[in-house]
């Protein structure tokens, strides 16, 4: 067995070097890497330096003599945000604009260059092995956390799988139907997946009996879809309503939502006789949470595999 480290540094090596990652001229435009990606980043509509900062990791300082250098080389305006007066945005020039094109250009021809050599059959599998590596390292990067009903981020998210429901369901989907914070607090739990910082995934349980837990509400964002965050999300609920002293957990479910009833099917659900009085509800499900680990719901270590059914909404 190879040792993971070691793997994973090699490959490190070896990639940054074939990409450029070490010239001061990446693609031979002229400025480095850290730069090009920013510029890359900001696009050709622009973006908010706070979320350029999420999204890339970036410190304030460090962002900020970015910036300058593509507002030096007139690629770039940074300019007060027209939404938030007190933010600013990062804006292309049309010189920005024309660089975009050529980077965009340069950047197919070294990724088509990585793998023609290689023929058919072998870019076909160098291209799966990719695709697995890059949704296999963001789920790793997903946290699962507890927060409070009331939290901004949790409304966000319930708020958008309202949006999502109402779109899906012939019937419709009114957002008052959605758990009040007040409801989730008393007795229930609410779980927000977040991915560099940003939420990306919900759930909350509450209890039904002294004995029997229930899921409500769990949603992922279609751009983290296929990550296991749904799993994950579902398998940290579970833990904490064992947790809690509870013996099962149930949920029900829309006949739409065929890709949430793949998921508890394959989770260890079991078909039930209905329950409540969800308007919406057409499968209902409930699983014994015998041998499931209690364990405090915080933190990165919460959840599964990125394998399985796509998760979507509950």
């Amino acid at each position: 067995m190879q040792d993971g480290k070691e793997v994973v540094r090699r490959f490190n090596r070896y990639y940054t070097q074939r990409i450029g990652v070490l010239s001061a001229r990446h693609l031979d435009q002229g400025r480095p890497l850290a730069e090009a990606r920013l510029l890359f980043e900001i696009g050709r509509n622009g973006r908010g330096v706070h979320d350029l900062r999420r999204r890339l990791g970036l410190d304030s300082g460090y962002l900020s003599r970015l910036l300058r250098s593509l507002e030096r080389q007139g690629l770039v305006d940074v300019v007060a945000d027209p939404s938030d007066g007190r933010a600013r945005r990062a804006k292309p020039t049309a010189s920005g604009v024309r660089e975009l094109d050529e980077l965009d250009a340069r950047s197919d021809a070294l990724a088509e260059a990585l793998v023609a050599p290689l023929g058919p059959s072998g870019r076909t599998e160098l291209l799966c092995h990719l695709d697995a590596a890059y949704r296999l390292l963001r789920s790793a990067d997903v946290g699962v956390e507890e927060v409070d009903p009331g939290s901004p981020d949790l409304r966000r998210c319930l708020l958008a799988y309202a949006d999502e429901l109402a779109e899906r369901f012939p019937e419709g989907y009114d957002a008052s139907n959605l758990l009040r914070a007040e409801a989730i607090r008393a007795g229930g739990i609410a779980l927000v997946a977040r991915e560099r910082g940003s939420a990306v995934g919900c759930g909350v349980l509450r209890p039904l009996t002294s004995s029997i837990a229930e899921v409500k509400h769990l949603w992922v964002e279609r751009g983290a879809r296929g990550l296991g965050v749904g799993r994950r999300l579902l398998a940290a609920l579970e833990r904490a309503a064992a947790e809690r002293g509870m013996r099962a957990a149930r949920l029900d479910t829309h006949v739409v939502l065929t890709e949430a009833i793949g998921l508890y099917e394959s989770s260890g659900y079991h078909r039930i006789s209905p329950y409540g009085s969800n308007p919406h509800a057409h499968r209902w499900f409930e699983k014994s949470l015998e041998g499931v680990p209690s364990e405090p719901v915080a933190g990165r270590s919460l959840g599964d595999s990125a394998k399985g059914p796509r998760d979507g909404t509950v």
